[in-house]
């Protein structure tokens, strides 16, 4: 029986091509895209799910608001794993990271430096916390060290054969030499650490050793025993500020107590995050890694979902746009003897070859797709063939793709009664209108949502883009790794200031764009109580920095050189003035110092006030900021003249080659660096861009199916209503403006729900576009532009069809 049904089927298919082709071309489009996302969404699920143990790990978070600020880091205290390892009875072993950016690398006995861009400092604990092997190396010695190392497998052939790295020197940018004592394979790259190739001994770090319960700088990791319940541990943890924090804090404020310190609004408190929540969940100051949003999971999700359903939904009308093809065709085969269990068999047996055929052409598809998309998603992803859950999976779910695409049709045709469609009475027997319209609806109603998304990312995006920052991006070249220069630093800037295509140049570790940055807490001369703290960053920076950055002075002045008594002087911001409650005038020759604990204090002598310029992402506020004079040469911000970009590029290599031949010359321009920030909302945008035209395509094959519907139906009418001198116009009119009304109901039913979800996508940033009703209007505009496109060809075909042909169907 099945493959009589299979050989009719064929048969049916063959002999309706163009509705055969739009059913599978549809479903093709529909199972690629929810393909693609659904292995985007399982690359991003499966992060740091390799490690031994995962769901026993954790990561310890703080929330603090002191002096004025809010801070919500995933650092820690360094003194905070030794606590959690002794007083916490939950705990089976705690680990710290104090990550340090980029090392240059020497082996001993060579000259040339290799740069590893991501290392830090490790305790050895964190081997066994995340059940990482070595390739090489003693378990239990390993890290336990002073100034030893261990390097990832690749790390170590940038030196030596990895079966000989045990016992090798090597010698670090400052002139320090480490031995290495493990080698490790490289981190999978949907880990948190997979960046990471080199970690040294958190033994010869003296920071690390200080019980200082004010400074945030070690990312800290907990194992919990088997069987330990969260909750209990997370209830415990507030006993660590009372007997730990506040007392440290009493070294710095004598007397203050824990009521006091929250009298103040002032708060400290630690929380935990599942290690596998982190990259989905965690959006926090000092993560070890850049993270995604679970936000924009669920979109992806709910669009591979809309996709998939809006290609069965065409599927369905479709189907039953043919419905009066077939019509005698099941009036026949129920007058020969087939009963309707048998004719639902032979539909869903004809819906189930056309979704094998597509879930053929989708794996093809994908396969011809998956290069650019992983261009544009920024992973290694690829189909999992040798799989046979993979297999599985997408067997079943073709089925069930099948059988729910076929249902309606297949109930909708088998139910036709053979007395009416062989009477010549067809399109009577032939109903279900309001199903095939509530359906057009659904399918517009999910396309005008995703227009309405579109434009609000772009438009937030471009906002971005445009936004004037308070500081010049463009025309401004950043330089790597200047600090290893030496005591060249100063050298090849002022020869890099001399260049006729550099209009200024200035050394400082810290930028707008991503840097290394802190804050600290000032204190008014003279003010000593807790609740008058001013937290607030601080950077060191050279005279040129102001002029370089294009900062504006809004009172006072900038640095001379010609002041000695400038090297304690500081610039403020005007955010610094607001949560002081305070003027420019009023601020001008205030007093500052930061150390509490050393009684012969460092003032700072406000003599000028700076703009407000973005220096976090505009997710975040502008919070008080501090610049001093002070020696921080990692980086060098060069502001170049408009001209050849390429040849000032030229000069400047040639300039750090002389200085330094040994070592590689790394250049990158600010505004890209700018862009990097919103790298994630930029490929959000263009997956936007992608998902919502493959969303209108199948949504137009479905509104294109009903309209074929509609016009076959109504053929008698359209031909009586020529003969009576109707026009061309007329009858596409009449023809056009129901399916119009459907695409206007989408359109009031859909606006509000986008308008709604993009706000709430929009809170995550400070500052922000406003969903405006042009936006409504356009996407509205935009709906019933596509809808008229496609109806329109249904349309003037069946109005200019000879009434002869129209009024001859009986």
């Amino acid at each position: 029986m099945f493959k009589t049904h299979l050989i009719i089927a064929w048969r049916s298919l063959k002999k309706q091509p163009f509705f055969t082709f739009l059913n599978i071309f549809g479903l093709t489009v529909g199972m690629a895209g929810g393909l693609l996302i659904a292995l985007y969404i399982y690359d991003e699920l499966s992060y740091d799910q390799m490690f031994t143990d995962a769901e026993q790990i954790y990561r310890l978070d703080a929330d603090i608001k002191f002096g004025g600020s809010e801070n919500n880091t995933a650092v820690l205290p360094a003194p905070m794993a030794g606590v959690l390892e002794s007083d916490f009875p939950q705990v089976e072993i705690a680990t710290r990271f104090r990550t340090l950016g980029s090392t240059f690398v020497t082996k001993s006995g060579t000259l040339q430096k290799v740069k590893l861009s991501r290392t830090t400092y490790a305790d050895p604990s964190f081997l066994e916390l995340f059940g990482i092997d070595l390739l090489v190396g003693d378990s239990e010695t390993v890290l336990s060290e002073p100034n030893t190392v261990v390097l990832t497998k690749t790390a170590a052939e940038k030196f030596f054969p990895v079966d000989e790295a045990l016992g090798q020197t090597l010698v670090f940018d400052g002139g320090d030499i480490y031995t290495v004592t493990a080698v490790i394979d490289d981190l999978p790259r949907n880990s948190f650490l997979s960046e990471y190739s080199l970690f040294i001994a958190m033994e010869g770090y003296a920071d690390a050793k200080i019980a200082h319960w004010g400074s945030h700088n070690y990312n800290t990791f907990v194992k919990l025993k088997p069987n330990t319940r969260i909750a209990d541990f997370d209830a415990a943890l507030p006993t660590i500020v009372k007997t730990y924090v506040m007392v440290w804090a009493q070294t710095v404020f004598p007397g203050v107590t824990e009521e006091q310190f929250a009298a103040s609004g002032n708060y400290i408190r630690y929380s935990t995050i599942p290690l596998t929540d982190i990259h989905l969940h965690s959006q926090r100051t000092g993560e070890m890694s850049a993270n995604n949003s679970i936000q924009n999971i669920y979109i992806l999700s709910f669009i591979a979902l809309f996709l998939i359903v809006l290609a069965s939904v065409n599927f369905m009308n479709l189907s039953t746009a043919s419905s009066l093809k077939r019509a005698k065709e099941v009036g026949i085969r129920k007058t020969l003897g087939s009963n309707r269990y048998t004719l639902i068999q032979q539909f869903l047996t004809e819906s189930g070859l056309i979704s094998f055929a597509s879930l053929l052409l989708a794996i093809g598809l994908t396969l011809l797709i998956l290069p650019y998309f992983n261009d544009l998603s920024d992973k290694q992803l690829s189909l999992p063939f040798m799989s046979p859950g993979f297999w599985l999976m997408l067997l079943s779910a073709t089925i069930l793709l099948g059988l729910f695409s076929g249902s309606y049709p297949a109930f909708f045709l088998s139910r036709f009664s053979p007395i009416k469609v062989l009477s010549g009475n067809g399109g009577s027997a032939v109903g279900g209108g309001k199903l095939r319209n509530a359906l057009v609806v659904f399918q517009f109603a999910i396309s005008v949502f995703l227009i309405v998304a579109t434009l609000v990312v772009y438009g937030q995006l471009q906002f971005i883009q445009q936004k004037d920052l308070g500081y010049e991006k463009n025309q401004v070249l950043i330089i790597n790794d200047v600090y290893a220069l030496g005591s060249k630093t100063s050298t090849l800037k002022e020869e890099i200031r001399e260049l006729a295509l550099v209009e200024e140049a200035t050394l400082s570790g810290y930028l707008p764009t991503p840097s290394n940055r802190s804050s600290n807490s000032y204190f008014e001369e003279g003010v000593s109580d807790q609740e008058k703290a001013l937290s607030m960053q601080t950077w060191a920076v050279d005279h040129e920095y102001v002029a370089t950055l294009d900062l504006k002075i809004l009172a006072g002045r900038d640095f001379d050189r010609e002041r000695p008594a400038d090297s304690s002087a500081m610039l403020i911001n005007e955010s610094t003035l607001k949560v002081l409650g305070i003027t420019a005038e009023e601020a001008l020759g205030k007093r500052f110092y930061s150390n509490m604990v050393d009684t012969d204090q460092e003032f700072y002598k406000v003599i000028g006030i700076i703009n407000d310029f973005h220096y976090e992402s505009l997710r975040e506020t502008i919070n008080p900021l501090s610049l001093v004079i002070g020696e921080n040469p990692g980086l060098m911000a060069i502001k170049l003249n408009a001209g050849d970009f390429s040849q000032a590029i030229t000069q400047i290599e040639t300039i750090w080659t002389q200085l330094a031949p040994e070592l590689p010359f790394n250049y990158y321009f600010m505004d890209a660096s700018f862009d990097n920030t919103y790298q994630s909302d930029q490929r959000l945008g263009k997956l936007f861009v992608i998902f919502t035209v493959l969303s209108i395509l199948v949504a137009c094959l479905g509104l294109f199916g009903l309209a074929a519907f509609n016009a076959e139906k109504r053929t008698k009418e359209i031909g009586i209503r020529k003969v009576l001198g109707a026009s061309v116009g007329q009858i596409s009119f009449r023809l056009s403006v129901d399916f119009l009304k459907l695409v206007g109901v989408a359109v009031l039913i859909s606006l509000p729900l986008g308008w709604y979800a993009m706000n709430k996508w929009l809170e995550e940033f400070s500052y922000k576009i406003e969903v405006g009703w042009w936006v409504m209007a356009l996407a509205a505009f935009l709906a019933v532009a596509i809808a008229i496109l496609t109806v329109s060809y249904q349309s003037i075909k069946a109005a200019i069809a000879n009434p002869i042909n129209s009024l001859g169907t009986e």
